[in-house]
């Protein structure tokens, strides 16, 4: 190396810096969000389910039964509170349930809180089931994505399927298997004195100490043994919680915030479309539609209704080439609210019709004013080269009678008048342009 010549060094300039610590930050919010939070051994976890059943419940119960076996617990309690969901979502819960490798409390509280539908299979299977006063469990009829009965011999292969489910797991538990059939088939219901007398559960229970004092003793079969519960008063008590991510996918499965991505998503598409070079419209609209179907996933949702809020963004569309704010328009407008109302119809979990309603409005406000405002713009004559000086202000340089000179953009053009004589230095107004020749008319 040439003397006094010194290696250059890679220095990171402030804003790869600033990248780099964001991009740090990020992951370890994420890291932290997913990192397990119970390290406490031979306690007594508590899971809250207080939403549909849905796949992110699925996956936080599966995710607090597995810590619950890694730290050895005590029992886990799933304090339960749902109006039904999800068929596939129950299964894998009562599944997981049912293969535990600890013993599983199912409490269906806060008093006002009920297992409905998909809860009442979810409760039953519990190694002990509970039930706080006040609260209720039952009316497990299957029904179908739009929310009515399933009619036909498939609506009997279904109803015999879940009733035979229900009576599976009822037996499996020693618990009122006649009771848990007609809750299917007759879509009976049971308050908490009830479902005690009937033995659908073991016992009521209005607290947490009152849950556990009367779980302890009690002997019951986990992953195909005998265990009997002891130590529950006594054991640590810990709440694991959704972490950061499960709460923003539970806020997802919201069927409002489902609605309004998939409303978010079509008029971003519809905006790339208008302008295609303008990036920003489409990739948000992109990822709008990509977590709006997430969240359809999630819920018992009418298809329905999700091809009519798109179809109201093909309207949208169509309305670019047909002249002013007319059918197509509205019949956009009348296919985003149709869709939003039957998105969730007949289901536990529904869009607030307020929610549509307000959106159609804006929707419709929006294309009157801002989309009419852009296709007047694209169906305006358009000023190209010289002719894009039309109504520019300029200043006469000399007399012009009719003809002479004018001083425009720095440059000195030759120029006609068109309203009688112009005296030079009176501002004028570019009415035509013919060649390097500019006609133009006294600025008033």
């Amino acid at each position: 190396m040439h003397a006094g010549l010194q290696p250059r060094t890679f220095r990171p300039r402030p804003r790869r810096w600033r990248l780099l610590v964001l991009v740090l930050a990020l992951a370890a919010v994420v890291t932290a969000s997913c990192a397990t939070q119970v390290h406490q051994q031979g306690a007594v976890q508590i899971l809250t389910a207080n939403s549909d059943v849905n796949d992110v419940m699925a996956r936080y119960i599966d995710r607090g039964i597995g810590e619950a076996e890694r730290t050895h617990a005590k029992a886990v309690v799933i304090k339960l509170d749902t109006p039904g969901g999800l068929q596939s979502s129950m299964e894998h819960i009562v599944q997981r349930i049912q293969g535990a490798k600890v013993p599983v409390i199912v409490w269906v509280a806060p008093s006002g809180a009920q297992a409905a539908s998909a809860g009442t299979f979810i409760t039953m299977a519990g190694h002990v089931a509970a039930m706080a006063p006040g609260t209720s469990i039952g009316a497990a009829h299957p029904v179908s994505s739009s929310g009515g009965d399933i009619t036909g011999t498939l609506g009997t292969k279904v109803e015999n399927n879940a009733a035979a489910y229900a009576r599976s797991i009822a037996d499996a538990h020693g618990r009122n298997a006649t009771w848990a059939e007609s809750a299917v088939r007759q879509s009976v219901s049971a308050s908490t004195s009830e479902a005690v007398a009937l033995h659908v559960v073991d016992y009521a229970a209005n607290g947490m100490d009152s849950l556990l004092s009367q779980a302890d003793g009690r002997t019951v079969k986990v992953d195909n043994r005998a265990v009997a519960l002891s130590g529950l008063e006594t054991a640590p008590r810990v709440t694991n919680s959704m972490t950061l991510i499960e709460q923003g996918l539970l806020i997802l499965s919201d069927p409002n915030i489902a609605f309004v991505l998939l409303a978010i998503g079509g008029l971003g598409l519809l905006l790339e479309f208008l302008h295609p070079g303008f990036i920003a419209p489409g990739v948000f609209g992109a990822i709008s539609l990509v977590l709006a179907f997430f969240a359809l996933g999630t819920l018992p949702v009418n298809w329905a209704g999700v091809a009519l809020v798109l179809l109201a963004f093909v309207f949208f569309g169509a309305e670019l080439y047909v002249h002013g704010f007319g059918a197509l328009g509205m019949g956009g407008v009348l296919s985003l609210v149709a869709g939003g109302l039957l998105l969730t119809s007949g289901t536990g979990a529904q869009v607030s019709r307020w929610l549509v309603l307000g959106m159609g409005a804006g929707f419709a406000v929006f294309f009157f004013t801002v989309i009419n405002a852009i296709i007047r713009m694209r169906r305006a004559p358009a000023h190209v080269g010289l002719q894009t000086m039309i109504g520019d202000r300029a200043v006469a340089r000399s007399d012009l009678n009719p003809s002479g000179y004018v001083f425009l953009h720095g440059e000195r053009w030759r120029a006609i008048s068109e309203d009688g004589p112009i005296t030079s230095g009176e501002p004028v107004r570019i009415t035509k342009v013919k060649g390097l020749t500019l006609t133009v008319r006294r600025q008033t």
